[in-house]
């Protein structure tokens, strides 16, 4: 057995770069940028009115002037229209641009209007104020994302603003899911009293559905010749398998077996860890790779996030994240020599810390635990009790 540390430097040591692709940016969501994107102008473009009201020239105020002639209304897209006295203003609707004569915009809210005309009713006005100023955000050939970057929401936005139609981004493997054993019926079979629905390879789907990878699913039943057979097809097709289970001791647990003969590379098997122990990790001679986890399905889960997730981070080039950690918030007994992944349900305190609360589970059958926590805290090998008040790394999912 190797430790979790061991495991994980072996398995991101096989880190791999897929390549790029160009897509739509608005099918962009959750992709990793293998671009830098800069801006084509200055962001804003202009100075951009941020309130409903008039534009005026400060002097006025500073000359005493608390009433103004509208000259005109100017709504966002208009050409702007420019003020010839201190007297006058400009009617100026939220995001149109500020005319160069002015340089102060009054919400509607401090004047009275009436009769074309607008009458300050406070004395609080600030030169400058309600207008975002031409280049406050970025200038013309800033960065706006850089490569490396997950593309969210909010970098769409900014995609979108500088003209950028279409976009960069990384491959993802071809990732397979595959699931294992006789006892396992589809979802929408009805189990005999020897037998369970399949759930782990859904589950897995959904975990790489919310990192952008669409991968697909396959069953191996418990025949050998079959298992061989389906593998070696997947070895063609795919970059990387995923198994779930029937890598144990079993007298069916054929997969080893049959991924030995396949000219697979074992590079560990079994980790100190609970849940999890039984994690095989190898690698084809043509540089596929299997991550065959435990069947029981919160190993299958813990396993996915605290090793696929990662490495397919490190193989996208992701900019890495801060290693997120929790504060137990009740004592902790765990008495075997291995690694506790302990389930926690997250909350905030009133001192705004990241308390971890644990949720005693049924062992890692327990799948319907899961649904109750947020997280995986992972707790230090060489210790039996884990204090309250004491932090450590934390896994969410």
């Amino acid at each position: 057995m190797i430790t979790v540390e061991e495991a994980e430097k072996i398995i991101l040591e096989q880190a791999t770069d897929y390549g790029a692709e160009i897509v739509p940016f608005e099918l962009a969501l959750g992709r990793v940028l293998a671009e830098n994107i800069k801006a084509d102008r200055d962001l804003p473009p202009f100075n951009r009115v941020t309130m409903d009201g008039v534009a005026i020239n400060f002097e006025a105020i500073e000359n005493g002037i608390s009433t103004f002639r509208i000259r005109a209304t100017q709504a966002a897209g208009d050409e702007p229209v420019d003020i010839d006295e201190y007297t006058e203003c400009v009617e100026i609707m939220t995001g149109a641009m500020l005319p160069g004569s002015t340089d102060t915009v009054i919400r509607y809210e401090d004047l009275e209007m009436r009769a074309g005309l607008a009458t300050l009713v406070t004395n609080s006005i600030r030169q400058g104020q309600n207008i975002h100023y031409k280049g406050k955000d970025k200038k013309q050939d800033d960065l706006v994302a850089e490569i490396g970057s997950v593309v969210t929401p909010a970098i769409i936005s900014l995609i979108a603003s500088v003209g950028e139609s279409e976009l960069r981004v990384k491959k993802l493997p071809r990732v397979v899911i595959l699931s294992s054993g006789n006892e396992l019926v589809d979802v929408d079979q009805a189990p005999g009293p020897f037998q369970i629905r399949k759930s782990n390879n859904y589950t897995v789907k959904a975990v790489l559905k919310q990192h952008g990878l669409d991968a697909d699913l396959l069953h191996l039943p418990d025949e050998e010749q079959v298992i061989i057979q389906q593998l070696k097809t997947c070895l063609e097709n795919y970059d990387v398998i995923l198994l779930s289970g029937g890598v144990s001791m079993g007298k069916f647990d054929y997969i080893p077996r049959a991924l030995k003969g396949l000219h697979i590379n074992q590079l560990f098997h079994k980790v100190t860890q609970r849940p999890g122990k039984p994690f095989w990790f190898g690698k084809h001679e043509n540089g596929k790779l299997v991550f065959a986890f435990p069947g029981n399905p919160v190993a299958t889960f813990m396993c996915l996030h605290r090793y696929f997730l990662p490495w397919l981070h490190a193989s996208l080039g992701a900019k890495e994240k801060p290693q997120l950690r929790a504060v137990l918030s009740n004592r902790v007994s765990f008495n075997f020599p291995l690694k506790y992944f302990l389930q926690v349900k997250l909350h905030y305190n009133e001192y705004c810390q990241l308390m971890a609360d644990p949720v005693e589970g049924n062992g890692s059958g327990d799948f319907a635990n899961l649904a109750d926590t947020d997280a995986f805290m992972e707790l230090p090998l060489d210790r039996n009790e884990f204090k309250r008040g004491e932090a450590f790394k934390i896994y969410t999912f």
